[in-house]
């Protein structure tokens, strides 16, 4: 098993700080280098609008202003990285994903008027504002995950269910999805069952060739930490060869390519500092990294 160097965590360093956005620079310092979460926090809080949603380009792919429930959903990732959710902001942001819910209580990703913002093709164009059972089971996980009780949480696990339920096929951002729910929610015997069953049609989804490139979902993104529910779908050598391909794909300038369809160069360049902190998120958590390089403090 290899080790990522000290030279290659620095090269990384020098990239985030080159071109990472804020947020995401906060968010390196606060995983890597001992900082608290409180600059997280702020800088989380400009991407926040009265209505209680995200937008303002916190998801690179969406440049408006307008709060839309994807950019929520990342808002909520990031906060869940920092511990728990700080219960009055996840009841303010409820009330948000409350006003923007079909009345089957899903999630669409985004709403109508992202047509008048500068968004990405794929959301701009689109004509499919139905629920989304991907960012949906995402939500719902982490506010369970959190503790966070909300009659929209409650709305939306009997949607998780139903489609769970009946479904036939899936795709990789959608097993992401719900495999947060199933881990985070109550009914333990349901979620293992669940779990069972899906087993064999989530594995199919996911590239496990660790030389695959392009726009791909990789074993270790979706069982990001050994403790991941999807974690046994794959074996110990199919985890150990991406790790090791992770570490072979990081670019001579420190950073690792966003593997998304371009459309933007900001944005580009915004989803490698991102990404670049979620592959050395992983490969910390799989022991990747030389035990005395820096861990975040986790305080407020």
């Amino acid at each position: 098993m290899t080790v990522m160097t000290w030279d290659s965590y620095r090269a990384a360093e020098h990239f985030i700080m080159r071109g990472a956005r804020l947020i995401d620079r906060h968010r390196f310092a606060y995983h890597f280098q001992t900082r608290t979460a409180g600059p997280v926090h702020t800088a989380l809080a400009a991407y926040r609008n009265l209505d209680g949603g995200y937008g303002n380009a916190l998801d690179p792919d969406l440049r408006g202003g307008s709060s839309q429930p994807v950019a929520t959903e990342l808002a909520l990732r990031y906060l869940d990285e920092l511990g728990t959710i700080p219960a009055d902001l996840a009841h303010q942001t409820c009330r948000y994903l409350s006003s923007v819910s079909n009345d089957d209580g899903g999630l669409p990703h985004v709403l109508p008027n992202v047509r008048h913002t500068e968004a990405a093709p794929w959301y701009q164009e689109t004509d499919d504002f139905s629920s989304a059972l991907d960012i949906t089971t995402m939500i719902t996980g982490l506010l369970y995950k959190n503790n966070i009780s909300h009659p929209w949480r409650d709305h939306a696990t009997a949607y998780c269910w139903k489609h769970i339920d009946a479904l036939q096929w899936t795709d990789p951002h959608e097993a992401i999805g719900i495999c947060s729910f199933l881990q985070h929610v109550p009914d333990r015997v349901r979620a293992t069952a669940t779990m069972k069953r899906l087993s064999t049609m989530i594995r199919a989804v996911i590239d496990v060739h660790p030389r695959a490139t392009g726009h791909v979902h990789t074993p270790l993104d979706l069982a990001c930490n050994p403790d991941h529910i999807a974690r046994p779908l794959f074996t110990d050598a199919e985890i150990e060869r991406n790790l090791e391909a992770f570490e072979r794909q990081q670019r001579p300038d420190g950073g690792w390519d966003a593997h998304w369809d371009h459309w933007d160069t900001a944005a580009t360049i915004e989803r490698e500092g991102m990404r670049t902190i979620q592959r050395l998120r992983i490969l910390r958590v799989y022991g990747r990294l030389a035990p005395d390089l820096p861990r975040p403090r986790r305080t407020s």
